[in-house]
């Protein structure tokens, strides 16, 4: 039984979500430890099965002070799905609404319910030839990505969550449930108050159904590795790329040497598609994606590879066409290969594009003569701005904590000169909220927590405050 849970409050909420609704002891460990960061410890663990005891719950927790951390596949990384330490908050678990309503093929849109998984929602969909286009490596809820404003791999031509949500249904800290589910993809009558439960990681509301916009599938694909002529050359060749293909082009990934060695190192059954023992300083995952059947993108991709490697000023010097799903396998397997090099400090950063080179130059410079010890080994999506610089500590100090502020310092004051975002997809939460505080500007936040105090005026809801 919890510590700080009355016997009382517990048969209340017991009584409200039934058999296997409330968790406590070791079994609610599971959710009180994040993916990567983020470890508290749960008052209780509450799994209601349909939205009705959703509400319930959060009415009877707000009517007792409870505070309540939402969350769904707990797959995030900052830290906002799990509950603190000092074992204060309720995890509301939204993991048992899972149920796809309807999936309506003419307006190419899915109704469901927040819990539902990114992969149930495709497999559903693939039948009438759709999917919702975000692609990640793990497998979240759809809640989940409304609150973090997913993006993923694909996002250069399907954008993120706001762009795919047409409607939406979430509940206050005091259980009232605002929705919008009428599914417009045109509606200027107001404040799109839906926007609001967007990229807010649960602090302002609990996201309990969405409707999101699906795409139909991509028939053809075509994927290289290329190598650019330099680093610098990187913008110029993805303007290349979509003024000669537009909406063709569905990725463009940039991938450092060190990156691509880790994944080749700690996954043997992948190759390397260049010479042996050669992989270039920098490449980029370029990937066409056709939704016609007969479209030969794989020629169309080839045709502007050498394009773009003649002539006066070439931008591509090296490039290799190969299958798909061998190529993303490597840039997949990056991230798990680098936690097995040593301890990683890892930013998800981004700037405006054409700053890219720019910034990593710079970031690079600054670490090498400040923190010689660390390998910086970058990938990330180009085609957006963003990019998870991955800093690689083979051998650890007595001193990490010290050592990994101190760089996160360096690195976000960089981010900061550029004109950048310190978080460029993994939302807010209590591993950077003090970044957060310090690079946000203060009108920005003020306004930030009085829409907080306006819709939690007893901070109940999320793992992080705006204040």
């Amino acid at each position: 039984m919890s510590e700080g849970l009355s016997p009382a409050l517990l048969g209340g909420l017991s009584g409200l979500l039934g058999d296997g609704g409330v968790i406590t002891g070791d079994r609610a460990s599971a959710y009180e430890r994040g993916y990567r960061y983020g470890a508290g410890r749960a008052l209780a663990v509450l799994r209601p099965a349909s939205i009705e005891a959703t509400a319930a719950a959060v009415r009877f927790a707000a009517r007792h002070g409870l505070r309540l951390v939402p969350q769904g596949a707990n797959t995030g990384l900052v830290g906002a799905s799990t509950p603190s330490p000092g074992g204060d908050q309720l995890v509301l678990s939204l993991e048992r609404l899972r149920r796809i309503e309807t999936l309506n093929v003419a307006d190419r849109t899915a109704t469901v319910q927040a819990g539902v998984r990114l992969s149930a929602l495709n497999g559903a969909a693939a039948a009438s030839g759709l999917w919702l286009p975000i692609d990640l490596g793990a497998d979240p809820t759809i809640g989940g990505m409304v609150g973090t404003n997913t993006g993923g791999t694909r996002q250069l031509r399907y954008g993120g969550m706001r762009r795919r949500v047409l409607g939406l249904e979430a509940l206050l800290a005091d259980g009232t449930l605002v929705s919008d589910m009428r599914g417009l993809r045109k509606d200027n009558s107001g404040v799109d108050l839906k926007q609001l439960f967007v990229g807010t990681g649960g602090s302002l509301g609990i996201v309990t159904r969405a409707i999101v916009e699906l795409a139909p599938v991509l028939r053809r694909t075509a994927t290289a590795l290329v190598a650019p002529t330099d680093i610098t050359a990187i913008p110029a060749l993805l303007q290349a790329l979509e003024g000669r293909v537009g909406p063709l082009l569905t990725a463009f990934e940039g991938l450092s040497r060190e990156a691509l060695a880790a994944a080749l190192k700690h996954n043997p059954g992948l190759a390397s598609p260049f010479a042996p023992d050669i992989l270039p300083p920098y490449v980029v995952l370029v990937e066409l994606g056709a939704t016609e059947a007969d479209r030969d993108v794989e020629e169309v991709l080839v045709g502007l590879l050498a394009e773009l490697s003649d002539g006066p000023a070439p931008l591509v010097a090296d490039a290799r066409v190969g299958a798909p799903e061998r190529i993303w396998d490597l840039r997949h397997a990056i991230s798990d290969s680098l936690r097995r090099e040593g301890h990683v400090i890892a930013f998800d950063v981004s700037v405006i594009r054409s700053r890219l080179p720019a910034f990593r130059a710079v970031v690079v410079e600054e670490l090498a003569r400040a923190f010689p010890m660390l390998r910086v080994c970058d990938f990330g999506h180009w085609g957006d701005g963003g990019l998870h610089l991955n800093l690689v500590w083979p051998a650890p100090q007595a001193d990490l904590e010290d050592t990994e502020r101190r760089v996160r310092e360096r690195v976000y004051a960089v981010v900061e000169a550029h004109g950048g975002s310190f978080s460029a997809e993994h939302g807010l939460g209590p591993v950077n909220l003090n970044v957060y505080r310090r690079y946000t500007p203060a009108p920005n936040r003020q306004l930030s927590a009085c829409i907080k105090a306006l819709l939690d005026p007893h901070s109940r809801l999320g793992a992080v405050d705006f204040a």
